[in-house]
């Protein structure tokens, strides 16, 4: 079987020791591709770095909504420019996020939109990252897609059905990670069963949000296929299955070679 990570932060403090190891242990578990999100500009810069040293790597660039505070002057123009890298398959990740306090949220609403309007312009998918701000995200997304169907996905996701539901009117995907394990989430294993299969994704998140039995623990690429096991579980399917739909999806969004 075959899989991709759709997300993941292999340039973060918690790899520096072993980050070939530990991509190399995702490639023998069969993660094929794995795509590195940059947060900040230095963080963009590691990602690009990442996906020319390993063939197996590929890079997202942008400014997380919890960092555009810090954000310097120049600071988008240079990442703009990280996005003509080779490797470089998406925007962000953006988004908005009203459960940390880091960056006030119109100035997270204008980088959202920053990121959109981009993502159009290279024909380039965005990643949305949105916690405790589901309505603010989809009125940002509504705006733009009323010029035509988004080309994204929404990054682990964990909202409600109805975001679901108009996320996926609006032509985006939807990426489940290391959450949808856990015991006590049994409505997000529900909606991710519903799911239409050639919009479902999985990532890792890494070294956050580790699957069961790894929660609490550092994670890695080589587990998305934990989750992975899960939502073949879930929707009642063989995970072969599973492995054949969402690689398929992430090669088709993320034009990906094979």
């Amino acid at each position: 079987m075959e899989w991709v990570d759709t997300h993941c932060h292999l340039d973060e403090e918690s790899f520096t020791q072993d980050c070939a190891e530990t991509i190399q242990r995702a490639v023998d578990a069969g993660v094929t591709r794995m795509l590195t999100v940059g947060i900040t500009l230095d963080s963009c810069r590691r990602a690009v770095e990442l996906a020319q040293r390993y063939d197996s790597v590929f890079a997202i660039v942008g400014l997380h909504p919890n960092y555009v505070s810090a954000a310097l002057p120049g600071d988008w123009e240079q990442i703009v420019e990280l996005m003509q890298a080779p490797k470089v398959v998406g925007l962000g990740e953006t988004g908005l996020d009203k459960y940390w306090d880091y960056a006030p949220i119109e100035l997270q609403t204008d980088y959202f939109h920053r990121h959109i309007e981009l993502s159009r312009k290279l024909h380039l998918p965005f990643v949305v990252h949105c916690r405790d701000a589901e309505a603010e995200t989809l009125a940002v997304l509504k705006h733009h897609a009323a010029s035509g169907p988004l080309s994204g996905v929404m990054h682990a996701f964990c909202g409600s059905a109805e975001t679901a539901r108009e996320c996926l009117d609006m032509g985006l995907h939807l990426s489940f990670g290391g959450m949808v394990t856990f015991k006590k989430n049994d409505a997000l294993r529900q909606l991710a069963a519903t799911i239409p299969l050639d919009r479902l994704l999985v990532e890792t998140d890494s070294p956050y949000l580790a699957p069961t039995p790894f929660r609490g623990k550092r994670n890695e690429p080589a587990h998305v296929r934990l989750t992975a096991a899960c939502l073949a579980e879930a929707r009642g399917v063989s995970k072969e299955e599973i492995a054949s739909a969402t690689t398929t999806n992430s090669r088709r969004l993320f034009r990906l070679p094979d």
